[in-house]
């Protein structure tokens, strides 16, 4: 049994490795989207905090994509403590899950450039909104086909851990889908939600355990 074990330990370690890629290249994507000034409206630097200041919906956007993605990648990793197993259909989501997190850079581009103009900020954080409905429902569907049956899971799979973690991820398409609607009636509390999805789901959980053997 020892080769079948190695081999399934290969797969995910690959999932992981190219997984750990697609969130660095989309965080480091979101920096790129806060541009500079214009060097021909700063003069000679007397009136560039002022610019600067005025790229607070990019700062905003920034932090909010960037610790929502570390928060996802950080539970990404927790799921690959309990999953030691893959298959095609499991990769093929696994795929649908990075392309949503690669396109994130997108969303939070236009939300920083509309969110100081009151007849486009409603669109651009409904949008922004929207494609965290995508995310969430994608990651969901990642961790529900691993976890359905415990056919990908590893043997002796902390089974409350696993009901914990399907309760908590449940949360993430409702919550991010009334940030949605209450982004067409206060962008602030929609992204008011958005912060506290953050808080909630940067709470530690009880660690996921397995009777896998020592390596």
């Amino acid at each position: 049994m020892a080769e079948p074990v190695a081999g399934e330990l290969s797969e995910t370690v690959r999932v992981e490795a190219f997984s750990d890629g697609v969130f660095a290249i989309a965080i480091t994507l979101l920096v790129l989207e806060i541009k500079l000034p214009p060097s021909d409206l700063t003069g000679h630097g007397s009136s560039l905090l002022p610019e600067l200041l005025r790229l607070w919906p990019s700062y905003l956007g920034y932090v909010i994509s960037f610790i929502t993605i570390g928060v996802m990648w950080v539970n990404h990793h927790s799921m690959f403590v309990l999953i030691r197993r893959t298959d095609r259909y499991f990769l093929l989501l696994s795929v649908l899950f990075l392309m949503c997190i690669g396109f994130l850079p997108f969303p939070t581009a236009v939300l920083a450039e509309y969110l100081p103009e009151p007849k486009g900020r409603r669109i651009a954080v409904a949008g922004y909104s929207a494609s965290f409905v995508l995310i969430a429902l994608a990651y969901n569907a990642l961790w529900w086909y691993a976890a359905r049956g415990g056919h990908l899971l590893a043997e002796g799979a902390d089974r409350e851990a696993v009901q914990t973690i399907t309760k908590r991820y449940m949360i993430g398409p409702v919550a991010y889908a009334v940030s949605f609607g209450l982004a067409f009636v206060n962008v602030w509390a929609s992204l008011a939600v958005h912060v506290l999805l953050m808080g909630y789901y940067v709470l530690p959980v009880r660690k996921p355990t397995t009777n896998r053997p020592a390596m």
